[in-house]
């Protein structure tokens, strides 16, 4: 019954010219503006490929390994489309997760609804939060949506449905149709209301108008407090509708880093002009389902230097990711049209020091996000381009990160102005006096107080 009051109440808002069914138009009515939720300000978000992430490649066997990612030590669950996916148009042999044939139903490839509904129950009661990843852009080609709503979609002068970009497995939907909103937002709140669901990563996020975002966040608050993440880097999303977008440009400029192209000073001065909103979140990444399959793992991309920028991750404001297979140092590119699973979830090394990061992440209060962060300041030296040195201050407890973003060692020059004593090497434990003047290649440092 809930549903079928949501849905009412967003045909009507649409339908009585609420909002604007145009981007870029001014709001006729007010919003709130995004608040995060105390728990959010020191997660760590973390990447499900279900497809990939067992042998089975279901529900019940990923349940299985929600323990080990509670000790890994991540909060919150992000998985990515767990809907049938469309057959006409498919590509390979199972179909992109991203051609939605129902949104309302689960893919009988991951296993049944109740199967879903006993991962989310268990996770949750593991104390993780659950996010799915929902795409509101198009459909696949044989949509349930498709026979009876053609107008639903965006067609051409023929009245032929439109693909996006080289997308031949989709069809663009048509956000001038108010009817269509309501139905996408009532899809949403549908996982709030029937599978408890705690918020969304969506898809191509700045595809779709921005009013619809602001207007949907604010039902699917109505229904329970939501966390949302766009797959864009557009601060006007940050406002009423998202807690956090992806940091593309930090990623590129690691990639460019690693590659020579670019120094340390390029990074300092992405974070000294950043342009979102105050309280926004910044999701930083060194790979995730797009980059590990279609532009190579991240040892690929930054060779020696990838816990060197993990920690970098972890230390720059915003909430750090972690993709499947991440945490055990996977080396292989996922497909991404066929089974392709991870061979071997054992602990070792790379699962010690992301366990490690992650403890970072929790115990220090200037890592919180957002605003509850601490004040950052960068420490430069003509002669340390390619030393990354910062300090970060909240509640009287100083963080220090020292990174040398290069395959040759490197000298420090400028840590004579800061305190001296009373410091702890973070991953190594031991106290001391003085921070290090000299750094191997790619080597980190990480100090407390």
């Amino acid at each position: 019954m809930k549903n079928n009051f949501l849905f009412l109440m967003v045909v009507g808002m649409f339908a009585c010219g609420a909002v604007s069914c145009n981007k870029g138009q001014t709001h006729r009515m007010e919003y709130q503006l995004v608040e995060h939720e105390d728990w959010t300000r020191n997660a760590v978000i973390y990447e499900v490929n279900v497809r990939q992430y067992t042998k089975e490649g279901t529900f019940k066997a990923f349940e299985q390994q929600l323990p080990q990612l509670k000790d890994l030590g991540v909060d919150i669950l992000w998985l990515m489309p767990v809907y049938p996916i469309s057959e006409l148009n498919k590509k390979g042999t199972l179909g992109s997760y991203y051609a939605v044939k129902d949104y309302k139903a689960v893919s009988p490839e991951f296993g049944t609804t109740e199967d879903f509904k006993s991962l989310i129950a268990k996770a949750h009661e593991l104390g993780f939060k659950v996010i799915l990843d929902w795409v509101a852009n198009h459909t696949g080609c044989d949509n349930v949506w498709i026979a009876s709503h053609k107008d639903w979609y965006v067609t051409d002068s023929t009245g032929g449905l439109q693909s996006p970009y080289d997308w031949t497995d989709a069809y663009k939907l048509n956000y001038k149709n108010a009817e269509m909103r309501a139905a996408m937002t009532d899809a949403m709140a549908f996982w709030l209301t029937d599978f408890d669901v705690d918020g969304f990563r969506c898809d191509v996020a700045s595809e779709v108008p921005t009013d619809f975002w602001d207007s949907t966040r604010a039902v699917l608050n109505t229904v329970k407090p939501v966390f949302m993440l766009a797959e864009a880097e557009t601060d006007e999303l940050l406002d009423y509708a998202f807690d956090m977008d992806y940091g593309w440009r930090l990623l590129h400029l690691m990639d460019d880093v690693a590659k020579g192209e670019k120094t340390a000073d390029s990074i300092a001065a992405y974070v000294q002009k950043a342009t979102s909103p105050k309280d926004a979140y910044k999701m930083n990444f060194i790979t995730n389902h797009d980059e590990n399959s279609w532009n190579g793992t991240e040892y690929e991309r930054l060779g020696a230097g990838v816990q060197t920028f993990a920690v970098l991750t972890y230390t720059l404001p915003g909430m750090p990711l972690i993709y499947s297979g991440q945490e055990i140092g996977n080396k292989k590119r996922f497909e991404f049209f066929e089974k392709d699973p991870v061979t071997s979830w054992n602990k070792n090394a790379t699962f010690a020091f992301y366990k490690k990061l992650n403890e970072l992440k929790h115990t220090q209060p200037a890592l919180k996000a957002g605003t509850h962060g601490g004040e950052m300041k960068f420490y430069r030296h003509s002669a340390e381009k390619n030393v990354l040195f910062f300090s970060r201050t909240k509640e009287g407890k100083e963080l220090v990160v020292m990174l040398n973003l290069s395959n040759e060692p490197q000298t420090i020059y400028s840590n004579a102005v800061l305190p001296k004593g009373g410091f702890t090497d973070f991953f190594s434990g031991k106290k001391t006096e003085t921070l290090p003047t000299k750094l191997a290649a790619w080597e980190y440092r990480v100090f407390v107080h």
